[in-house]
């Protein structure tokens, strides 16, 4: 089937399989039709692909050990989600969950966390290109740089503006939410309008009740229970 012919969506992907073979990620981007898909894997259903992601985060990303937490409190698990973000399944998967999560949202920004879910809102924001609704990504320092334009909000061009425009705040772990709160601040003072704070694990130790008092919306992908079952 000539290019010309299909959606742009499909042609994008078509295009890059061909160029990149070795990828493998038609079956868990994207809900592509066979010519679009020459390897031929059916595509996963969206509970197959959490269920295939838990176990990545559990291999990858999941622990048990003290630990001290960035809030300051004391742990017996703990999870780093980086070795999932910078695996090619885990990052299509992550970015095809989350990006699901909120495509009903009518974003214009995903801003990650400094720097944790900086490799997240590029994925998110390429997928979304690839989706056929483009959503720009940002990042947001924990503290602006010394030097330089002293930023906060980093990633826009040059007379790009956050005024006026919604925004979700993507997190890669979230324990007590001070820190995405933080971001949420910076955003606000930058003119960004936040529709919701989105999280990969939700530690449950008390973010849903800070972003409730802050009247902002809390979204997980998952909730620490669903690991520490086993």
């Amino acid at each position: 089937m000539p290019l010309a012919s299909v959606p742009a969506e499909i042609a994008a992907q078509a295009l890059l399989t061909a160029r990149f073979p070795r990828w493998n990620v038609p079956a868990t981007i994207d809900r592509l039709p066979a010519a679009s898909n020459p390897q031929g894997k059916k595509p996963l259903s969206k509970s197959a692909s959490r269920a295939r992601l838990a176990e990545i985060i559990r291999k990858r990303s999941f622990g048990r050990g003290e630990i001290t937490l960035a809030s300051g409190r004391k742990s017996d698990f703990y999870f780093n989600l980086k070795p999932t973000m910078l695996d090619p399944e885990g990052a299509a998967l992550l970015a095809e969950l989350t990006y699901e999560a909120l495509k009903d949202d009518r974003l214009d920004f995903v801003g990650g966390l400094e720097m944790g879910a900086v490799p997240l809102a590029g994925a998110i924001a390429q997928l979304s290109w690839l989706k056929g609704h483009p959503i720009a990504a940002f990042f947001v320092r924990k503290k602006p740089k010394e030097h330089g334009a002293r930023l906060s909000v980093e990633g826009l061009a040059k007379g790009e503006t956050l005024v006026g425009k919604r925004i979700v705040i993507v997190e890669d772990v979230t324990t007590t939410g001070g820190s995405a709160l933080k971001a949420a601040e910076a955003v606000r003072e930058a003119g960004g309008e936040i529709a919701l704070v989105f999280t990969m694990v939700d530690r449950e130790e008390g973010a849903t009740e800070t972003f409730s008092e802050a009247g902002l919306q809390f979204r997980a992908l998952y909730k620490a229970g669903e690991f520490l079952k086993d």
